[in-house]
């Protein structure tokens, strides 16, 4: 089993993962409909230029080109008899780049295989079981894991059954795992999960996660008030993982942009520490401009004692949804400080820049 995640993260305080697959794919030619992970055979020269672009950005954690690859996401391509070569392939594509890469930098770079849902609804809402649904998981990890990826990464995960049945089979090969849910239906999962109520069920699972967070959603603020109300329940020894959009998407010319800026996607970095996260990274619209600037404000910046109430967040970041305001509140016991639409002044902490060059896009 790999301890490479393990060992990095008892060496430092923080590590970057990267940033978006598909959104950085649509820039160099992929359509909408298209299944992302075909290109690991189709063009697997644009699929290691990604991987190095990011690891060239500061990138210590790259997630493999996989998060469509179960069985259930591939039939909807014909290609759910082939779901071992996907997923190998796709391992195999990014643990070349990031040895090669790792070996002219001189350092270390995570490999990790990317899981998403399989886009099925479980019992008793759906047809999907538990024991099938781990099934599918499994065949994904187990490719995964006969690529040479690192460690297994669940993602975007909505559901309490999805997480259980995805953990269980990932758990098969024996690697770390780390699992994000994606907040963002006002303050909870598109199934209902809290924030809290993910802690807690990652407590509960007989094969607990490595490591656990957040990913997706509806921008910044809304990611890392997530965070923030996932860290008031954690264990003080949980590794947990912020991995937030590049701000909110819109349209231009019938494609989806989104509207972060470098500078946000610093303060977001920055704002992730203070709240307890130790994986840091991007997700929708992420590019490797914004990992090299996040790569620089986490390296230039000390984080204070302190965490930040919520109205700091909404100053830096911007507004957040009543029912992650109202979370936040019921977790301290208190009325929270702001709410939808409201404009705090929030106050800054004693969390600082190491040096006053900070930012590369500043």
């Amino acid at each position: 089993m790999s301890d490479r995640l393990q060992r990095l993260l008892s060496e430092r305080p923080w590590l970057l993962a990267d940033g978006a697959t598909g959104t950085n794919l649509f820039e160099v030619g992929l359509q909408t409909g298209d299944a992302p992970e075909l290109w690991n055979f189709e063009h697997p020269e644009r699929i290691e230029a990604l991987h190095r672009s990011m690891i060239e950005a500061g990138s210590d954690i790259v997630l493999t080109n996989s998060f469509g690859g179960s069985r259930h996401r591939l039939k909807l391509h014909k290609y759910e008899d082939r779901v071992r070569a996907v997923n190998e392939t796709a391992a195999r594509i990014c643990r070349s780049v990031a040895d090669s890469e790792g070996r002219r930098q001189g350092r270390e770079i995570v490999v990790a295989g990317s899981m998403g849902p399989t886009g099925e609804l479980f019992e008793p809402l759906g047809p999907l079981s538990i024991a099938e649904g781990a099934d599918a998981f499994a065949e994904q990890a187990q490719a995964l894991a006969a690529g040479g990826v690192d460690v297994l990464w669940i993602e975007t995960m909505s559901s309490k059954d999805e997480v259980t049945a995805a953990v269980t089979g990932a758990a098969t090969t024996g690697l770390p795992i780390v699992v994000t849910l994606s907040f963002d239906t006002n303050g909870r999962t598109m199934m209902g999960v809290t924030p809290a109520e993910a802690v807690a069920l990652f407590h509960s699972l007989p094969q607990r996660p490595f490591a656990y967070g957040a990913n997706c959603g509806v921008g910044a603020a809304e990611l890392v008030t997530a965070i923030l109300n996932m860290s008031g329940t954690a264990d003080p020894d949980d590794v947990i993982v912020a991995k937030g959009n590049c701000g909110i998407p819109y349209y231009v010319d019938g494609k989806i942009r989104y509207d972060g800026t470098p500078e946000l996607m610093a303060d977001y970095a920055r704002l992730a520490r203070d709240v307890g996260a130790r994986i840091i990274g991007g997700c929708c619209g992420t590019s490797p401009e914004h990992i090299r600037v996040m790569r620089a404000a986490l390296e230039s910046y000390e984080p204070s004692a302190e965490k930040p109430d919520l109205s700091e967040i909404v100053v830096r970041l911007g507004q957040v949804s009543t029912g992650a305001t109202q979370q936040f509140a019921l977790l301290r016991g208190a009325v929270g400080p702001c709410s939808e639409g409201s404009e705090p002044a929030g106050r800054r902490r004693s969390g600082r820049r190491r040096q006053t060059t900070g930012d590369a896009a500043f």
